[in-house]
């Protein structure tokens, strides 16, 4: 465990490496800013003991005594500012590179990691823990810096001052070193309890927001608020632990430890001044140093729980940027290029878990331009069938190819580019809906743009609206209806010109007259493209070249919509169902 402290102690500093420059004059400033503070009680010394005592008040001395001492002041000032100005925005430069690492590691991620990774928990180690981090770098960091280097000033005047009083002060450092070491190892475990509350709570106030819907409609908002008070209970126990450690080792512990330490240093005088006169200056400086001993130490104490808090969280951040699980990468550098839109899975067989196969040795050919349509019962592996072409997931065993090449040797951009996906729930970005429809791709022009609308007659309301293209998307969309969202979804993914339509329950969300046209604008999209659709609604899909009837991650119907009728299997059921005929009346 100390180890991997260390560990990540040591991740967060190699990012200030490619900061060395702005550093150096940080920390030039704030040797200024140390010098000049400890100018300050000699100063007065001087004062006392060259002129309050013996009542020397020479005018030209006092001036230059006085001017020094402004002028050291201000020289404080600007220093510390300078310092502070440079180490903070360093520290934000840093955060703002974590975060963008952080960010576009998790972009690279498969998606079996979101499936078992909560949303609240991504966000809550992005941004919270990020957060924490910064504290670190604003913070932490540069007190513990400015205040060891104080710390240093300060000794080196007290053994200027008296050597002998200067050693007894050494002895302070050890004792406040042995309360920093307890401190962290009893607070190590409090502040990790903190931060994985945090997360359970921000997944908790996720889930409850996006199904705020579910919540009002089924009356769950008392379920739901007790739940909730569970979770903020539990992350308000372990923030309350942190507390009382802390104002048991904190602030507490150093405030006995200067009492005793002023204590001794007066005794250790008053010992003296039995022996021989003691300079009032020096019995000054020497107590103002004591008092200036501590006050850095004290402000380390008081930022030891920000360290402690930076640590959980960088080894919370550390652990999301080492995860291995990421998506499925090219094969080889042959760099094929899809172009007729062959596809052929054979004998694939694949598991979300690695523990339940959701396809069982799949097998099956669609030719280039063909339309093919897989139906089936809720978890019967339809949409895995989706997620494997997309290579959202790489296969346990058997081979998918395209154009009679391994899925695995296409680069994902050529993937992405040739094969068109229809979800069925339209996602919209903030934005624009001409920008939702290029989806930030210049090289498709705003002509383009429309003609996608156009061919699929989503240009039938958008041309109505304010501002039509450049109106403005709120949040996933949700100005619009369903339907809507729907058909620039659609002109979404013809505006690239794909050779393979990939159609996942695509018109499940659309009202009848809007399928209609839609049916109508898929006639057109499928010409001259192989086309797969997932689909619930039979009646979608009857005019497809090949049905695949998928149960239990097998496929054990297929052919043509009258061939499986005529065979009066699953499909058959399914069909009646859905259009309580008869068999006689269906054909």
């Amino acid at each position: 465990m100390v180890e991997k402290k260390r560990s990540d102690l040591s991740r967060l500093l190699s990012y200030m490496k490619p900061y060395k420059g702005l550093l150096s004059l940080a920390f030039i400033f704030l040797v200024g800013a140390t010098v000049t503070e400890m100018m300050g009680p000699f100063l007065i010394k001087q004062f006392l003991d060259e002129h309050l005592v013996p009542r020397d008040f020479e005018r030209s001395a006092l001036v230059t005594l006085f001017v020094i001492y402004i002028v050291a002041h201000l020289l404080k000032v600007l220093f510390t500012y300078l310092n502070l100005l440079y180490f903070q925005n360093i520290a934000f430069k840093i955060v703002q590179d974590m975060r963008v690492e952080v960010y576009e590691h998790v972009q690279k991620l498969s998606l079996s990691f979101f499936d078992r990774t909560p949303i609240g928990t991504l966000v809550s180690r992005i941004t919270n823990d990020t957060e924490a981090i910064k504290d670190f770098y604003v913070s932490v960091l540069s007190t513990f810096v400015k205040n060891v280097v104080f710390l240093v000033g300060i000794l080196v005047a007290m053994f200027l001052l008296d050597v002998k009083l200067a050693l007894f002060s050494l002895v302070l450092i050890p004792i406040m070193f042995a309360i920093m070491v307890l401190y962290r190892r009893k607070s190590a475990a409090f502040y990790l309890e903190v931060r994985n509350q945090l997360s359970v709570l921000n997944a908790k106030l996720n889930e409850s927001i996006q199904g705020m819907n579910i919540v009002q409609v089924f009356r769950q908002e008392k379920r739901m608020r007790k739940e909730f008070e569970e979770v903020n209970n539990k992350h308000y126990s372990a923030g309350r632990r942190t507390l009382k450690l802390d104002a048991l080792l904190l602030r507490p512990a150093t405030d006995l430890v200067h009492i005793v330490a002023i204590a001794l240093v007066l005794g250790l005088f008053g010992i003296d001044a039995l022996k021989s006169p003691v300079e009032v200056g020096v019995l000054y400086a020497f107590v103002n140093y004591i008092h200036r001993f501590f006050q850095p130490v004290n402000e380390m104490m008081m930022k030891l729980s920000f360290f402690q808090q930076a640590l959980v969280s960088s080894s919370r951040v550390f652990h999301l940027m080492d995860e291995k699980d990421l998506a499925p990468v090219q094969k080889g550098n042959e760099n094929p290029q899809i172009v007729d839109g062959d596809i052929e899975f054979k004998n694939v067989t694949f598991s979300y878990d690695g523990k339940r196969d959701v396809l069982k040795n799949v097998s099956f050919h669609v030719k280039q331009g063909q339309t093919v349509a897989f139906v089936g019962h809720t978890g019967s592996g339809k949409s895995t069938i989706m997620n494997l072409l997309m290579r959202f997931y790489n296969i346990k065993s058997g081979n998918i190819v395209i154009d009679g090449v391994d899925l695995e040797k296409f680069e994902e951009r050529e993937i992405r580019k040739k094969i068109g996906l229809v979800l069925q729930d339209a996602f919209l970005f903030a934005g624009n809906v001409k920008q939702n429809i290029r989806m930030y791709n210049e090289e498709i022009t705003d002509e383009e743009v429309k003609e996608a609308a156009r061919f699929v007659q989503a240009n039938t309301f958008i041309e109505k609206l304010p501002k039509q293209y450049e109106t403005e998307v709120v949040e996933r969309g949700a100005a619009f209806s369903s339907g809507q969202r729907q058909l620039i979804a659609f002109a979404r993914t013809i505006a690239t010109n794909p050779k393979v339509l990939v159609l996942d329950e695509a018109t499940a969300n659309i009202d009848t007259e809007t399928e209609e046209a839609i049916q109508t604008a898929l006639q057109q999209m499928r010409k001259g493209r192989t086309t797969i659709a997932i689909a619930h609604r039979l009646s979608t899909i009857q005019d497809a070249d090949q049905i695949f009837v998928m149960h239990d991650g097998e496929i054990v119907e297929r052919g043509t919509h009258q061939e499986l009728l005529s065979e009066q299997g699953l499909y058959y059921n399914m069909y009646l169902l859905q259009n309580k005929v008869s068999l006689q009346k269906a054909l």
